[in-house]
């Protein structure tokens, strides 16, 4: 299977940066939009329960209504598209046979045969509802659909900005959220950065690799 080379992928991740500048008359294809939604699809998390939700936001006066409740950022309003990723806010042990029934259609056999793995979640998730940790375990699972839905969009030369700058409880409201069982974590602008960004050729500031990284 062809993947990039070493060089490419360090390439892609230097060139991409939190773009606080979109030029608002670029678009992002059809195709490779849907090529980012099946990456946020394919997003790891724990046990493969998938607690989350994807709203992409295109329509511009939607954009302009979630412009007060990102602090008036401009990304909100000027990217192609913005995606509000939303946390499962009610989940219950249902959501384990539910996987279960997936894996059974996806996979074939029956659901006896994941007896084992069953057990392991529903332990899980009964010790965090007991713990009252459900919802941070929802939480972080978040920010793994960000993290792959950023670095598939630089692999695609697509720029990005993540936004915890928001106002999730409002945004819930115009995006109607409400009773939905869902509640928004985190935003993510997506387009193509602005000739005026000049933070686009700035250089990355890293702490030293030695510092950070430590191989045993």
């Amino acid at each position: 299977m062809p993947t990039f080379t070493n060089e490419e992928l360090l390439g892609q991740l230097n060139w991409r940066y939190a773009t606080k500048l979109f030029d608002p008359s670029r678009k992002i294809d059809d195709e490779t939009m849907t090529t980012l939604e099946d990456s946020m699809v394919l997003s790891p998390s724990s046990f493969g329960l998938q607690p989350w939700k994807f709203i992409i936001v295109e329509k511009q006066e939607v954009k302009d209504q979630l412009l007060p409740l990102s602090w008036n950022q401009p990304q909100t309003r000027d990217c192609s598209h913005f995606v509000v990723l939303a946390y499962d806010d009610s989940f219950q042990l249902s959501e384990v046979d539910r996987y279960i029934d997936a894996t059974v259609e996806a996979r074939g056999g029956q659901a006896s045969d994941h007896d084992a793995l069953k057990g392991q979640m529903v332990g899980f998730i009964q010790r965090s509802i007991d713990g009252a940790t459900i919802d941070e375990w929802c939480k972080n699972q978040i920010y793994i659909a960000l993290g792959q839905l950023m670095a598939s969009a630089a692999f695609l030369g697509i720029d990005a900005c993540p936004m915890e700058g928001i106002q999730p409880a409002e945004m819930d409201k115009v995006l109607d959220l409400e009773n939905s069982g869902f509640k928004i974590m985190v935003a993510c602008a997506l387009g193509y950065r602005s000739e005026d960004d000049k933070y686009a050729t700035l250089p990355k500031v890293r702490y030293p690799k030695a510092q950070i990284v430590e191989r045993i």
